[in-house]
């Protein structure tokens, strides 16, 4: 009996496969009835169940399955010579299983419809239109710079504790959700991940925990970004799983906020992306705005690359890698390359609107 059940899951987690390369050609039949039909209910029990928890059960969960994967594996050794098609079967079986679990509770959302689609943005944009944009970024976030007070060489450092931003975070979504209602979150489920150095040394700011609904943020950043990945993390929580489009929410998000500091993190952090795409499109433009940007910005970014370059290893690399091809097996066909489509959605967005 036990035979026929791995036999069956195996042979559904090929069935799962070939079934989701159908569902992407139906990316308005995943947002009406799976990301905004039946998760939003699934996130917010989730959200319940383990967000008033003060450490990551997500977290503990990971260790768990380390620790029961390494059991099995001693105990059924023998089984890889001597019984090697089901020992195969069993570990595709349990593969099945929890590929089948990442996609009810959260992963089908990596197939809903564009971002650009649901809110009637362009999917492109001209190089003048993100020189545009950008001047327009850079001359707000000079002036915000010098409205909380520093001078224009001086870093300012955000004058919060780390759990004191997650709780603002919150204010820029109950902000957002009067023009977006689909962008509401409550409660709350956001904590610092119990494997922030093992992150760091992969290169990563923060994650999800699909099977829980926790959103981690890495707290050894201590920088201007810290906001920005606990919004980016929060947009994944309530189901938007492009990386792009997480990150334009985070932007949209830090930008409601009633909190002067934390529009300020998510005004130079959206820069960062637009001055970046420049370098790529047109070099001398972008040395020419450079020369614009306030030093205090401008050290800001050098802070957060230093602390990325401090950590550097051939883990991270491999970990790109694997995030990459993660990333292109679930409907982002450019894998990390697609998180230049915020840009777009950047430029698209604010071209008509007021800083």
């Amino acid at each position: 009996m036990q035979k026929r059940t791995s036999a069956f899951l195996a042979i559904f987690l090929f069935v799962q496969i070939i079934a989701l390369q159908v569902l992407k050609q139906f990316p308005e039949f995943v947002e009406k009835y799976y990301s905004l039909g039946i998760y939003p209910w699934i996130s917010k029990i989730s959200r319940y169940i383990f967000g008033w928890v003060p450490f990551s059960v997500g977290d503990l969960f990971y260790l768990l399955i380390i620790i029961v994967a390494i059991r099995w594996l001693y105990k059924n050794a023998k089984r890889l010579k001597n019984d090697t098609v089901h020992f195969f079967m069993d570990i595709l079986a349990a593969v099945s299983v929890v590929y089948l679990m990442f996609h009810v509770l959260w992963g089908f959302n990596y197939y809903r419809l564009p971002l650009h689609k649901s809110l009637h943005l362009e999917s492109d944009y001209t190089t003048e239109q993100l020189v545009n944009t950008t001047q327009r970024f850079i001359e707000k976030s000079n002036a915000m710079h010098r409205e909380l007070g520093y001078a224009d060489s001086v870093k300012i450092d955000l004058p919060y504790t780390q759990k004191e931003i997650f709780k603002k975070t919150l204010n820029g979504y109950q902000n957002l959700e009067k023009e977006f209602p689909k962008l509401a979150i409550s409660p709350r489920s956001l904590k610092k991940s119990g494997w922030s150095l093992g992150l760091t040394i992969m290169g990563y700011s923060g994650y999800l925990n699909p099977f829980s609904g926790e959103a981690q943020v890495n707290n050894l950043i201590t920088t201007y970004k810290f906001p920005v990945v606990a919004c980016h993390e929060e947009a994944h929580q309530i189901g938007f799983a492009a990386e792009n489009e997480a990150n334009f929410i985070a932007t949209l998000s830090t930008l409601h906020n009633d909190d002067l500091y934390i529009q300020y993190a998510g005004y130079i952090f959206t820069l960062r992306y637009l001055i970046n795409e420049i370098a790529r499109r047109d070099e001398p433009k972008y040395f020419e705005l450079l020369t614009t940007i306030n030093p205090g910005i401008l050290e800001s970014y050098k802070e957060m690359r230093d602390f990325w370059e401090s950590y550097q290893n051939p883990l991270e690399d491999f970990s790109k890698i694997f995030w990459d091809n993660f990333l292109k097996a679930n409907n982002q066909s450019r894998g990390i390359m697609s998180y230049d489509y915020m840009v777009a959605l950047v430029v698209n967005y604010f071209e008509d609107r007021t800083l």
